[in-house]
């Protein structure tokens, strides 16, 4: 995979729920890109703040890929400053608000987290719906997605359940966004399924829609190659585009 030159338009890697910059480094072993930065948000506990703080220390003209929590984030960063993106990227995105009562099973998650620990509570309430069902027994995996975990730590988690919670539908501007959309979901996503995607394609109809087979909501873990190659072809276009920006 040709190498790509990206200064003018720097790439940030905005990661999920529970995940750090591990989460893109098996995708960066293939996709070589001259400069990126993979950011954690686990400083605020709603989707506003975190992209007003984003915008306040990123270059003044970039592009945005977020996975799952962080696809939530790289909405609000288009909406709030569209003139800033060269680029938009959303990895299993749920683009929906939070359902009114989702906010106290979301919480006690939280203390069932604290109180059980990490490899516990990822192993038995959230596994099965992470991953396809051909990586159920991947157990190399799921210590990969248990260790970011631990790194982020149960205050980050609690914070960014209050984001998940506190979401708002922005839509509405991407039908104002000009430049290229990205669009990738796992085939067995119950999480962030294809009618979630759908609805972010009804709104974005120009944008580019990968669906990968066999894969579950981890889409960077699970297929990291072929996350890899879908983000170089964006990249590329990205590039170009921005030439006439």
């Amino acid at each position: 995979m040709k190498p790509i030159k990206n200064e003018a338009v720097p790439l940030i890697l905005l990661g999920g729920t529970l995940c750090d910059e591990q989460l893109w480094q098996p995708m960066l072993n293939t996709l070589s890109v001259s400069h990126v930065q993979c950011l954690t948000l686990q400083d605020e506990a709603c989707a506003q703040a975190a992209a007003e703080r984003l915008l306040a220390q990123l270059p003044a003209r970039f592009c945005v890929c977020g996975f799952s929590l962080g696809a939530i984030v790289a909405l609000q960063l288009q909406a709030i400053a569209p003139e800033r993106i060269a680029g938009l990227a959303l990895i299993s995105v749920n683009p929906f608000a939070d359902l009114p009562q989702n906010a106290q099973p979301r919480r006690a998650a939280v203390e069932h987290a604290r109180a059980l620990g990490f490899e516990a509570f990822i192993t038995q309430q959230l596994w099965p719906r992470y991953v396809a069902g051909q990586r159920q027994n991947d157990d190399d995996l799921r210590q990969h997605i248990i260790a970011m975990a631990q790194n982020c730590g149960h205050e980050v988690f609690a914070r960014q359940t209050e984001i998940a919670i506190s979401r708002i539908d922005r839509r509405d501007a991407l039908a104002k966004l000009t430049v290229p959309v990205l669009l990738v979901n796992g085939e067995e996503d119950p999480i962030c399924t294809a009618e979630h995607h759908r609805a972010v394609h009804r709104a974005a109809p120009s944008a580019d829609w990968q669906t990968l087979p066999g894969v579950g909501h981890f889409v960077p873990l699970e297929a990291p190659q072929l996350t890899a190659k879908a983000l170089h072809s964006w990249l590329n276009e990205v590039l170009l585009c921005d030439l006439t920006h």
